[in-house]
């Protein structure tokens, strides 16, 4: 017999499973850059995991299953050839377009997200733990309640201390100009700044006078390992803008400060899909099966 908590749980899995995000990822920056992935332990690659991205444009990048975690960051001055095999300036992952599982090379602003399931909530950052590069904004959409973007929109290489200070070629900002900013932990391998050995903890770990830099410049990113309180974020969102340079006037694209920009289907800027996919995550098919399953036990 078919019983009212069957339906609860048939539409308690269907939920579950059916919840899934997509990730936008916009190039708000005069030039271009190379955006890389990295999933964490446990979590599938994401459909890409790494590209070209070209001033003005947008990547979409769907069907980002839920309770995924891993990192996004954005590469510049990268030259590669036809395989795929170059360097970039900063942010490099072992040399290649796709990262294939490299993290980036410090130091690189990351967004953060692990993807709750259910009616879990995700949580997700910015950190500049491992040092700077690029001006990163990262802001939900399409969420249920209260929820609040994150990011740091200052340009950290225009105040970055000299003991601190990557210095590139040509490329991005021409020779000799500062395309990077280290953390203080890279730059001096102290463990009081890596908050390592007897500064491994929130207690004796404080803020140094550099994470202090960077916190000043941008409060709502993670200045240091334990800088969870201003820094950690919670929505239930199926969309997050990440957006490089929110401040600039590309010379595709205007964004107004911080605000993000809507979808773009039609509108100013170039979209680009990585791979199509259905707009209903989970196949009704399956869901009926299901229904039908516990109807007949």
């Amino acid at each position: 017999m078919f019983h009212s908590h069957h339906v609860f749980i048939i539409l308690a899995l269907f939920v579950s499973i059916a919840h899934c995000c997509t990730f936008t990822i916009s190039n708000n920056c005069p030039y271009t850059i190379w955006p890389g992935t990295l999933a964490g332990s446990g979590s599938p690659p994401l459909q890409t995991t790494g590209f070209r991205l070209d001033a003005g444009q947008s990547v979409r990048i769907p069907s980002v299953p839920a309770g995924w975690s891993g990192r996004i960051w954005g590469r510049t001055g990268c030259k590669f050839d036809a395989n795929g095999v170059g360097l970039c300036q900063t942010g490099d992952c072992g040399g290649r377009l796709q990262c294939d599982g490299n993290g980036a090379t410090p130091p690189a602003s990351l967004f953060e997200i692990t993807l709750g399931s259910g009616n879990e909530q995700d949580f997700y950052d910015v950190s500049l733990v491992d040092g700077y590069n690029l001006p990163i904004f990262a802001a939900p959409r399409g969420v249920h309640g209260s929820c609040n973007a994150t990011g740091c929109s200052s340009d950290l290489n225009l105040r970055c201390p000299k003991e601190l200070q990557v210095v590139g070629g040509a490329g991005v900002g021409g020779a000799g100009r500062v395309v990077a900013c280290k953390s203080a932990c890279e730059a001096f391998g102290l463990d009081q700044y890596c908050c390592s050995g007897e500064f491994g903890n929130p207690t004796t770990c404080r803020p140094s006078f550099y994470s202090t830099i960077f916190k000043k410049a941008c409060p709502r990113a993670y200045s240091y390992a334990y800088d969870d309180g201003t820094s950690t974020f919670t929505c239930k969102a199926f969309d997050y803008l990440i957006l490089f340079c929110p401040n600039s006037h590309s010379p595709n694209r205007s964004y107004n400060g911080h605000t993000p920009p809507p979808y773009e289907d039609g509108t100013k800027g170039k979209v680009m899909h990585t791979a199509s996919s259905s707009n209903i995550p989970f196949p009704f098919p399956l869901f009926i099966f299901l229904l039908a399953l516990i109807m007949f036990f």
